[in-house]
């Protein structure tokens, strides 16, 4: 039986720009203009093909939107989610590594690494973390700290891709 909540690809298809945008505007973190600009590549032939013209989208932008997009990001474990004011896909994300409840030193050396990483590259640092163990994600944080700023903002985007396909395949029938 089919989930009620979610569109196949032929619904997806008939969907005008404002009801793509409701349906597909939180996808992207605070970056509802990347489902409104995907909307003209339509129609879709698959759920691989939405995804990728959303990233095309979000990777063509000029660099002072794509900075700011990756600014929309909360950090790990950082202000936001100690004042519970994520938006409610990242909470759970977070929330699934265990980020959402930690000990006293691990919180410290994220608090450490976030300001280290926003120093160095001028936005937070982002990674899919539904899977990984908070101990994966510090080792892989402490890593890309290391990385050439342009090398850093493709990483990040690369996160974001595998992030977003995920939520994507939460809303679409068929997909995941």
């Amino acid at each position: 039986m089919a989930d009620p909540g979610k569109l196949d690809l032929a619904a997806i298809n008939r969907l005008d720009a404002a009801g793509f945008v409701v349906r597909f505007g939180g996808v992207f973190e605070h970056a509802a203009w990347v489902a409104e600009r995907a909307h003209a590549h339509g129609p879709f032939a698959s759920v691989d093909a939405l995804h990728g013209a959303m990233m095309r989208t979000v990777r063509a932008a000029p660099a002072e939107t794509r900075i700011a997009f990756l600014n929309g990001h909360p950090e790990l474990a950082g202000p936001e989610a100690r004042a519970r004011s994520m938006t409610a896909d990242s909470a759970s994300e977070q929330g699934s590594a265990g980020l959402d409840h930690m000990p006293p030193e691990d919180a410290e050396a994220f608090d450490r690494l976030n300001a280290a990483y926003r120093r160095r590259f001028g936005f937070p640092f982002i990674i899919a973390v539904r899977g990984r163990a908070r101990s994966e994600i510090l080792a892989i944080f402490a890593a890309r700290l290391r990385g050439a700023p342009a090398e850093e903002e493709q990483a990040a985007l690369d996160e974001i891709a595998l992030i977003t396909r995920m939520r994507l395949d939460r809303l679409v029938a068929g997909s995941g």
